[in-house]
């Protein structure tokens, strides 16, 4: 993790990172489809006209040319990149948006409520640091209704996503939850006509702190003084429980949008308190930046690790598909894959036990010996084991060094004889072995990722 990126913002493991990664991935998988989700995978490339339909964020999207341009090109495909035309290509920026145009125009073969997950890499043009990568994998659940989506499937989302994190080698972490109609109705309430750009505000709190998110609503908004402070007491309220029905009340502010998201983020708040104790707080300062979202927001980060930024945001989305005055409602979340395997290799929150997935190097005593190796390898695969064959006949001190180095634990041998023997080049103990029956220690059977 120490070594310099030749292209900033585009990470690469190394062998024994990427065994990390994928124990992340399979956990992740593994989790979502004991929730009953299931797989699928969206191009990389959409229309400029779709990627940018819903929310503002063009500055970040990759757009996609040919090197060598037609003359006549103007866009669309293989021609020109140029924002301006719709039908240009780009690279997708997230898994949602592509998710929504994927169920329009599958909808006829799909059915509803339809609850699928994607473990793709997306591309954004961020500033890289620690945390922001500019190509980067994400892993989306979402479940998406025809014409409506019970309110239940947010509550589910929540619990599987707090499920599938904790069973990944990470320090503990907070789902923080919200809902936009219970801020769009408390601005409403107070006031404020344009919730948008409040909710805009309040998604940089964190960032720029409260004097100046106060001096955004002011004099970009058009708020009061009084308006302000009333909307930065709505963002200061934190409870691990449903106390923050309360405090929210207590504000004196009416409205029957904001009554209807206190509700709804109040049934999240107590599910999760009986399903996921301790790992779902209510905070009314979530907002999230992007215009689709409709009802429940969520940010996720590492306690102790805040920093790093949110490792899982999403939320409920009701408008984001649509085909005619036929509407398919949604709610998902989005685990940031990269970034968190960033953070766990750092810090050596997990460690591989080797570096490749060989169990067994199976060594040469000549260049002739090299069918007969060959068979002891196809008997020790076919029952599981991963096994490689020695490519040069040198002394067996170099082969069993050749071993060491990729981290292979054990070196088979058979002499002239057709007698075998296999040895732990950890421990130097050397036995006598059958390929037809031998079978290493389940922990040395497939590669482990140890925690710490």
């Amino acid at each position: 993790m120490a070594r310099t990126a030749s292209l900033s913002g585009f990470p690469e493991w190394l062998p024994q990172e990427r065994l990390v990664e994928l124990h992340v991935l399979d956990t992740l998988r593994k989790t979502f489809e004991l929730h009953g989700f299931s797989s699928i995978e969206t191009r990389a490339v959409e229309t400029v006209g779709q990627l940018l339909r819903k929310g503002e964020i063009d500055k970040e999207v990759y757009g996609l040319s040919r090197l060598q341009e037609d003359e006549d090109a103007s866009g669309g495909e293989g021609g020109k990149s140029d924002k301006a035309d719709p039908n240009a290509l780009a690279l997708h920026f997230d898994l949602t948006v592509p998710f929504a145009r994927y169920v329009v125009e599958n909808a006829g073969y799909l059915a509803f409520p339809f609850r699928r997950y994607q473990i793709q890499k997306v591309w954004r043009g961020e500033r890289p640091q620690e945390g922001r990568a500019r190509e980067f994998t994400q892993a989306d659940i979402d479940v998406v209704g025809d014409g409506e989506l019970p309110f239940r499937y947010d509550v589910e989302i929540a619990l599987v996503i707090a499920e599938a994190l904790s069973a990944l080698p990470i320090p503990d972490f907070r789902l923080r939850i919200n809902n936009r109609k219970l801020a769009e109705g408390f601005y409403r309430g107070i006031g404020l006509t344009d919730t948008a750009g409040v909710l805009r505000s309040i998604d940089k709190l964190e960032k720029i702190g409260e004097a100046k998110v106060a001096e955004l609503l002011k004099t970009e908004l058009g708020a009061t003084d009084e308006q302000a402070a009333l909307a930065l007491k709505l963002a200061s309220i934190r409870t691990e429980d449903t106390s923050f029905v309360a405090q929210v009340r207590a504000l004196g502010v009416t409205d029957e949008l904001l009554e209807e998201g206190l509700s709804e983020l109040e049934q999240v708040i107590e599910a999760a308190v009986q399903r996921a104790p301790g790992k779902v707080v209510a905070d009314l300062s979530i907002a999230r930046g992007l215009d689709y979202y409709t009802g429940t927001v969520v940010e996720t980060v590492l306690v102790g690790h805040e920093q790093l930024g949110s490792i899982c945001s999403g939320g409920r989305y009701d408008a984001l598909a649509s085909k005619g005055n036929r509407k398919f409602p949604g709610v998902g979340l989005s685990i940031g894959v990269t970034r968190l395997v960033s953070r766990i290799l750092s810090q050596e929150f997990a460690t591989a036990s080797r570096s490749v997935p060989t169990a067994v190097l199976v060594a040469l005593n000549d260049d002739d010996s090299w069918s007969a190796a060959q068979d002891v390898a196809a008997q020790l695969r076919g029952r599981g084991i991963a096994t490689e064959v020695a490519a040069k006949a040198e002394k067996f001190g170099k082969q069993i060094k050749f071993a060491d180095r990729r981290g292979i634990p054990f070196v088979w041998f058979t002499d002239d004889d057709g007698k075998h023997q296999v040895k732990d080049i950890r421990t130097g103990e050397q036995v006598d072995a059958d390929p037809a029956s031998w079978e290493p220690s389940p922990e040395d059977l497939h590669v482990r990722i140890t925690t710490r």
